[in-house]
């Protein structure tokens, strides 16, 4: 039989206490479950989640606390579980490990109390000058399940240095262990779970953001670290609610309606829920009612809420994703769920409340049970399907780690230990900080700051008939700071991957112009040149092997612009120049076939030399073609400018002997120029000025290649001749010509009684053509070559037409 209560309180107070029995009616009072043991270990876990009447409290009295709260129940009775399968395997050898606990109602107040009267089971604590032979009637706190409980608490045994392990704050101060030396915890800081998170929406390009969360330590830490995080991976807030923690607050239900409104309202389509799970019930509630659906993500307070899985219309609210802590079995634990008792010896009012609720759901008194949402199962099975004991298994963990801390402490080994087990608390806490544990075959073990370093797994809650279930959607792993999602495994509710951004991406081909917000943009069309091959580019990258055309997503080799010989114009340039060489052969020919034609006869050798530097200017053409070399570009401007000024030549000294031939009327005159009437040393002469002024300028200022990216397609890079720096000789070598063009002109046209029209025509279309060279020639820079080379054969045909045809006609028809 089990031994009745006194019985029950003298064993524990022999055991745990030094005083009067009284100190057995102190025990009832104050703690819901407790157990006599070796060593005791106070635990504080809040199984109502209320304190009634909190906001007309007027005095010290005891806390009246309601709504009994599933998870954290189950989590105690995975303590209760693990301290017996530990007694009762000998890990400890000869030593029975007890527990107090006090349920905090989710108040800190409360939870200080508890903590409190566990110190004062033998009496307060005496002041001391330094507590480092304070003796504890507790060796070792777990808890507190929020970490808005667990800073109180983590302040006060800091004073003690009592070892304190939580399953589930993730409040990132708590790692301060300037503050608070003496906490531990089996689960990462949430500095952890919020790159987690801001990795997440980054993978999904969710960059537009809401986020709900509470008014406390927790609450606002979590806030703060997110924001910093998701700064980093280009993810913004579009709103900022918050909700009062306790769910006593008067304002609650206005608070959760406002909350409502804003996530309806803005077109954040993902909102991050930094929420205890009954904060998340009434969230979910309203959005029922409106039958609006948002992609929400949860914190790991509510991840694994089993009840929220099992709520009305639950698969109205949309897709849920959440990230969980340690993951395991827990060995026989179902069964003792199924049957659940007290452990041997021990007191637990919490499972006798249960058990009386069952008992009003099997007297059909379920509105006495508004918690409680399967009073027609006949056993206790329905635990297992309300709560998830993956959450659960971290409280293993736990006392796992206090026990083996205890057993190196006290230097167990497999038939004893040899200490005493009335140890110093704070003699633990070196031990915790450099341990490393094994539980069912996984090490454990805490980093500097007294936190796990295991990471997370990333769930989703799955369609499952009318609820929802969790699964296993990927992993974020602390040490490479990474989420990596099972996409085969996720099953979007609308078939498609959902959107939440304040503006559109932008497409390849484009990059971010940002506005007053980072996440909100204009997309501009990258340059020529850039390119862009991923979707919201920051900026454009550059082409450092190619180019591209503007909106390009990728760069391209260069294409050569030069005139390619096989191009239409080069080939209609080939053909006019064959036929004009073929013309001048004809020519001569024919002049030397009539060569004692009085046409002919004074003048062969002139035109000769006229022919010949009409075939040397018709060559200059070809130099044009084809992809141009310094050696090409200097080629083609002296091969012109020397057969063109030849030829030019040759009509200027017959101009020139025309003129004297004029001047009969001032016999005085003519003699005095007849002097300088020397037709081939004046035609070296000139010609010689031209080829100094070639030499002089492919000396000085040569001729170069320039490569420059084509006005007209920005794929091109245009291999033109560059004459020179400054144009200098390039200028000179044409004036040079036009000044020996007009004084043709002008001789020719003063002595136009001796037949001279066709130098005076040839002259004049010259100097038209190149005049209008002049203006395309700098305006259209990138198609100089071409507008050159067209001049050329122009003033080719032109001289060659005009000169030469006249004396064609003669000789046939007027012999």
């Amino acid at each position: 039989m089990a031994p009745s209560v006194s019985h029950l309180c003298l064993y524990v107070l022999g055991v745990v206490m030094v005083g009067s029995v009284a100190r057995c009616d102190f025990i009832e009072s104050h703690f819901g479950a407790y157990m006599p043991g070796d060593i005791v270990l106070g635990i504080v876990g809040s199984v109502h989640s209320k304190v009634q009447d909190l906001k007309n409290r007027t005095s010290p009295g005891l806390y009246t606390c309601t709504d009994f709260d599933q998870i954290p129940f189950m989590a105690s009775l995975v303590v209760f579980h693990t301290i017996e399968e530990i007694n009762n395997s000998g890990f400890l050898p000869g030593i029975k490990l007890g527990y107090l606990m006090c349920d905090a109602c989710v108040y800190g107040t409360k939870a200080l109390d508890c903590v409190e009267r566990m110190l004062a089971v033998n009496g307060p604590p005496t002041l001391l000058p330094d507590y480092s032979n304070f003796t504890s009637p507790i060796k070792a706190l777990l808890g507190e399940r929020y970490s808005e409980l667990s800073i109180p608490i983590a302040k006060l045994l800091s004073l003690y240095m009592i070892p304190q392990i939580s399953c589930t704050s993730t409040a990132p101060a708590l790692s301060d262990k300037l503050r608070y030396a003496s906490f531990f915890r089996v689960v990462p800081s949430d500095l952890y779970q919020t790159k987690a998170l801001a990795k997440l929406m980054s993978h999904y390009s969710w960059n537009w953001i809401g986020v709900v969360t509470l008014d406390d330590d927790y609450g606002r830490a979590v806030l703060e670290n997110f924001v910093q995080d998701a700064q980093k991976e280009q993810v913004c807030l579009h709103y900022q609610k918050i909700l009062p923690n306790y769910l006593g607050s008067s304002d609650i239900e206005e608070k959760i309606i406002n909350v409502a409104d804003q996530i309806e309202s803005s077109n954040a389509t993902v909102v991050l829920l930094i929420l205890r799970p009954e904060h998340v019930q009434m969230i979910f509630q309203e959005m029922i009612k409106r039958n609006v659906s948002r992609v929400w993500i949860a914190s790991d307070a509510w991840s694994t809420a089993r009840f929220l899985m099992k709520m009305k219309d639950i698969n109205k609210v949309g897709d849920i994703f959440g990230f969980t802590f340690i993951t395991g079995d827990i060995p026989g634990f179902a069964d003792y769920v199924r049957n659940i008792r007290p452990s041997p010896g021990a007191r637990n009012d919490f499972i006798t409340e249960y058990k009386q609720m069952r008992s009003n759901c099997a007297q059909g008194q379920e509105s006495q049970n508004p918690f409680f949402l399967y009073c027609n199962n006949t056993d206790d099975s329905f635990l297992l399907q309300t709560v998830d004991l993956t959450e659960a298994f971290s409280q293993r963990v736990a006392v796992y780690a206090i026990a083996n801390a205890i057993k190196k402490l006290l230097k167990c080994d497999d038939t004893s230990c040899s200490e005493d087990t009335n140890f110093l608390p704070w003699k633990l806490i070196s031990i915790l900080r450099n341990m490393n544990f094994t539980v069912d075959n996984q090490t454990y073990f805490f980093n500097k700051d007294g936190d796990f370093e295991n990471g997370y797994d990333l769930i989703m809650w799955k369609k499952d008939g009318d609820e929802r279930i969790l699964d296993v959607v990927g992993k974020y792993l602390i040490s490479n700071n990474n989420v990596d999602v099972y996409e085969q495994k996720i099953s979007w509710f609308n078939n498609t991957v959902p959107e939440s951004r304040c503006s559109k991406k932008c497409p390849k081909g484009t990059h971010k112009n940002i506005l007053n917000i980072t996440c909100c943009y204009t997309c501009i069309s990258c340059a020529a040149g850039e390119y862009s091959d991923q979707e919201d580019q920051a900026m454009c990258s550059k082409c450092l092997n190619g180019t591209s055309n503007a909106e390009a997503t990728k760069c391209v080799e260069w294409k050569v612009g030069i005139l390619e010989w096989s191009a239409a114009h080069s080939i209609v340039v080939l053909f006019a120049t064959a036929i004009g060489i073929l013309l001048l052969v004809a020519s001569i020919i024919f002049f030397i076939k009539h060569r004692k034609h009085r046409i002919v006869s004074e003048i062969l050798i002139l035109l000769c030399i006229m022919h010949v530097g009409l075939v040397v200017s018709f060559g200059s053409v070809i130099a044009f073609l084809g992809d141009p070399t310094p050696h090409q570009c200097m080629l083609q401007q002296a091969m012109y400018g020397l057969g063109f000024t030849l030829t030019v030549a040759c009509i200027l000294v017959k101009a020139f002997g025309s003129f004297i031939a004029f001047l009969s009327y001032d016999p005085n005159r003519q003699r005095y120029l007849s002097r300088f009437n020397r037709a081939f040393v004046n035609i070296a002469i000139i010609t010689a000025v031209q080829g100094l002024i070639c030499l002089f300028w492919f000396i000085f200022d040569p001729a170069f290649v320039n490569k420059k990216q084509s006005k007209y397609d920005s794929t091109v890079m245009d291999h033109m001749c560059a004459y020179g720096s400054n144009l200098a000789g390039f200028a000179v070598l044409h004036i040079y010509i036009a000044v020996l063009a007009v004084l043709c002109f002008v001789f020719a046209f003063k002595g136009r009684e001796n037949e001279n029209e066709p130098i005076v025509f040839s002259m004049l279309f010259h100097l038209f053509v190149w005049l209008c060279f002049i203006p395309f020639f700098f305006l259209m820079e990138e198609k100089r070559h071409i507008i050159q080379l067209s001049a050329i054969m122009v003033s080719n045909y032109g001289v060659m037409i005009c000169h030469f045809s006249p004396k064609w006609y003669r000789i046939f028809f007027r012999n």
